[in-house]
């Protein structure tokens, strides 16, 4: 088992920026991680993967704005936010998953003013 705890969303104005993290509680190096989030009434989504070999994956909506990275040392995922949008808005999820398991956070939210 493994715990993931976000930190790091609050209110931005729009073309701010913020970082999330994601601490887990035991060690990530041979899980994917990702970040999803979830607007209100809409689904979950994929915002930025960034798997075991190094490959990153990113919605075409934040492609340019977000980076993900991650120090497995310190069991520790990030999520870079640049240029931020009022449609960013939304509870974001930190996510890591391998073959024996797929282990969500509780969520933290970010809001962009316009």
């Amino acid at each position: 088992q493994v715990q993931l705890v976000e930190s790091g969303g609050g209110l931005v104005q729009a073309g701010g920026s913020l970082r999330l993290s994601c601490a887990a509680s035991g060690s990530i190096s041979r899980f994917n991680a990702g970040w999803y989030r979830q607007a209100p009434g809409k689904q979950r989504e994929l915002v930025a993967a960034l798997l075991r070999g190094g490959t990153t994956n990113y919605a075409d909506s934040v492609k340019g704005r977000f980076t993900i990275s991650r120090d497995n040392a310190k069991s520790m995922v990030y999520l870079q936010m640049n240029s931020l949008k009022p449609e960013d808005t939304a509870v974001y999820y930190c996510n890591a998953n391998w073959l024996y398991g797929d282990y969500w956070g509780q969520g933290t939210q970010v809001t962009v003013s316009s």
